[in-house]
Parts: C-alpha cells; sequence; structure tokens
C-alpha cells in the first residue's frame, strides 16, 4: 500500500470517513477486497457515488492504459467490504455495462470532472462496478 494511500486510511478511520486534501467534501469508501492471483486482503480508499441501495465505483486509476489491481480483484473475488463513515458491511460486486454504465459514469463526471479528465486520458472504457450489501 502506498504511503499516499495509507494517509488516507488512517485519516478517514480518525475522522468517521472523512478526509481532506484532494479528497475533501468528496464521498470516500475504503474498500476491503481479496486478491485475484493472492488471495491476500487489500485496502483501498476511493470515492464513489450512491444510488439507492447501491454504491458505484470508478476503476478510473486517474486515466492510466490499465485498470487498477483492485478492479481485478473484484472480478475474481466479488465479495468485499467496505467501510462508510463509521459504518462497516459486506457487498457483492458487480461490474455495470452498456447504457447503464454511461450513465452512472456521466453522473460522477458532472459531479466531479476529473472522471470526465480521466476517461479522456484513456483509449480504455473505465470499468464502474457497482458494490450491493451481501445478504
Amino acid at each position: 500500500m502506498t504511503d499516499f494511500n495509507s494517509a488516507i486510511i488512517e485519516e478517514f478511520r480518525a475522522n468517521g470517513g472523512k478526509v481532506g486534501g484532494p479528497f475533501e467534501g468528496a464521498p470516500v469508501l475504503l474498500l476491503t477486497s481479496t486478491g485475484a492471483r493472492t488471495g491476500a486482503t487489500r485496502l483501498n480508499p476511493m470515492m464513489y457515488l450512491e444510488d439507492g441501495k447501491r454504491l458505484y465505483v470508478f476503476a478510473s486509476k486517474g486515466g492510466a492504459p490499465t485498470n487498477p489491481d483492485w478492479y481485478h480483484n473484484l472480478v475474481a473475488h466479488p465479495r468485499a467490504t467496505v467501510e462508510v463513515g463509521e459504518e462497516r458491511f459486506d457487498v457483492t460486486a458487480s461490474v455495470v455495462t452498456g447504457a447503464e454504465r454511461d450513465e452512472i459514469y456521466a453522473r460522477q463526471a458532472a459531479a466531479y470532472p476529473g472522471f470526465a479528465e480521466y476517461q479522456a486520458k484513456t483509449t480504455r472504457t473505465i470499468p464502474v462496478i457497482a458494490l450491493e450489501r451481501a445478504d
């Protein structure tokens, strides 16, 4: 885990899910996933979009040409855990495609223009992942 992510995670947990810096005022969650190849536990902070009972996360990786590792982890092992504020719960992840993906990504990009910039920087379609509370 990078020092940057470690600092965000520490700040998130110390402040009931609130963080400052580049993420100040933005909705941030912590995602705990299982490594696709290693089976090891992985923890990543990321912005999300809440829509009813679903949370959406975006595999933007800052517009890099490849998807982030956590995306591959969720595809291989869809069961994960999220922390939102002071709440922690299990989720099941699924990749959103087609028109639904486009609509959700457009909403995120309208609210946070950096996401539009990320898509413009890459030739890949940035995946949108729905996280739904596990039963």
